[in-house]
């Protein structure tokens, strides 16, 4: 049915829920396994009008990238933790600088995933029509089916 999923994780309680799930799914099927976690680059304020903006230094930019990475290889350890305790091998993918919802399509595409499992927040109305959701993003925009787990 599906031989190649992947799974995306923020580090939150909520997304190990779909990674727990994913993971489950990909040992009954005997599927090859990924897990995602996606850093997002920092945010520049150039500016307009009366307003200076702000542009970090290259130092700043540098101990950004640094936090980004270390959160990142935090999450997916905890990640690759969770997958030894249900007794599957897993690749992980730390993607940087990127937005999420996209990077999460990209990655499915480039690594012929048949499958996208993710959690979600459970946001509804007006939260969930401002704040957005990385889930109906990816819903939206990916190409294969995605399995979301509440």
């Amino acid at each position: 049915m599906y031989a190649n999923i992947l799974m995306s994780t923020d580090g939150s309680e909520v997304a190990g829920k779909g990674v727990e799930h994913g993971i489950a799914l990909a040992k009954a099927l005997n599927a090859k396994a990924t897990i995602v976690t996606v850093t997002e680059a920092l945010p520049i304020d150039y500016g307009g009008g009366f307003d200076s903006g702000w542009i970090p230094s290259q130092d700043e930019i540098d101990r950004f990238d640094a936090a980004c990475r270390e959160r990142a290889g935090k999450v997916l350890e905890q990640a690759r933790a969770m997958a030894e305790r249900i007794g599957m091998s897993v690749e992980l993918l730390h993607v940087p600088n990127s937005h999420p919802a996209t990077a999460i399509v990209e990655t499915a595409r480039s690594r012929r995933c048949d499958l996208i499992v993710m959690a979600s927040h459970g946001r509804r109305g007006l939260r969930k029509l401002f704040l957005g959701s990385q889930t109906s993003e990816v819903l939206v925009n990916g190409n294969v089916p995605v399995l979301v787990v509440p």
